[in-house]
């Protein structure tokens, strides 16, 4: 039976409580010129989430902090004329080590991104960057992660297999060593009328060929079959992820979105939210956003920063 009982957003607060036995991750705040994203990375800072080098134009940044009430004092300040210069300037932070996380200010994210994929002087990595949100959802029983709802539109075959392997990566970093990853579609079946049940198919065998390691992948799945035992019972679906999914693969970026607005919207979640494949993760966080999901957003970075770390050390 599915649990009845409610939730009220304490998967969260254990996400930010685990960043208090680590140390603050450097991160470069990409211009944070509105009250939000100014309060957001000095909260997380006064929570020990993270180290913040704050970069845009100094005066901007000093007169929002005046405005709100807001102590900058002692926070590293990178002064730059505007939000152009101040991705570039965070990224060549990132590219150079001085920092491993990078942090969405009040820009818009094409401009940030746009920094972070440039051939030349950009922070990709041979695997195709994409976004998860780590949602909070009160009636579900863990954290719930879905992706891709930000970054990819319609992404392919190929591209799939990075974005499931980015959040299988997360996943890992997050302590969940087997993450059980549900390919979402409209039916369960197989059929070249919906391009995604051919593609939920395709990354099925490619994960029984071990092109696709460290998850547990299913599909296709409707969603209340990925996260409903019931539903999966009622169609007579035999599945270890069916009713337990970690991860939701969703077909595009449409569907994702408007997911997770739902579950925001309808279901009171919150969506925490980074990008993955680049040199170090984003923080990806929007105006709507309340302060508990700006830091776990910066606390679900911290702690794949630190694992990161930990594994090239390993390895």
């Amino acid at each position: 039976m599915d649990d009845p009982q409610p939730r009220r957003h304490q998967k969260y607060e254990a996400l930010i409580a685990h960043c208090r036995d680590l140390p603050p991750v450097p991160t470069a705040v990409v211009h944070p010129c509105d009250n939000a994203s100014l309060a957001a990375a000095v909260e997380a800072a006064q929570a020990g989430i993270i180290a913040p080098t704050l970069v845009g134009p100094a005066a901007k940044i000093a007169r929002v902090a005046a405005e709100y009430g807001i102590q900058i004092a002692g926070l590293p300040l990178l002064d730059v004329p505007h939000s152009h210069a101040a991705a570039a300037s965070a990224v060549a932070l990132a590219r150079a080590g001085q920092v491993a996380a990078l942090m969405k200010g009040s820009l818009h994210t094409d401009e940030l991104m746009e920094a972070v994929v440039r051939t030349e002087d950009g922070i990709r990595t041979e695997r195709r960057i994409s976004h998860v949100f780590i949602m909070d959802v009160p009636t579900y029983h863990k954290p719930l992660f879905i992706t891709d709802a930000a970054v990819n539109i319609q992404p392919t075959l190929e591209d799939k297999v990075d974005i499931v392997a980015n959040a299988i990566e997360l996943a890992h970093a997050l302590g969940i060593a087997a993450p059980k990853v549900a390919i979402l579609s409209a039916v369960e079946t197989v059929t070249s009328r919906i391009p995604s049940t051919l593609d939920a198919a395709a990354l099925c065998k490619m994960a029984e060929r071990g092109q696709i390691t460290g998850g547990i992948l299913d599909g296709p799945l409707g969603f209340d079959n990925a996260i409903s035992r019931e539903a999966a019972a009622t169609k007579g679906i035999v599945s270890p992820v069916a009713g337990d999914a970690d991860i939701l693969l969703v077909p595009d970026l449409e569907a994702g979105n408007m997911l997770c607005k739902e579950l925001t919207f309808l279901a009171n979640a919150d969506a925490a939210g980074v990008v993955l494949g680049a040199r170090v993760p984003i923080i990806l966080t929007s105006r709507a956003d309340n302060l508990r999901t700006r830091l776990a957003s910066c606390a679900v970075a911290a702690i794949y920063s630190h694992a990161r770390k930990l594994a090239r050390a390993i390895g």
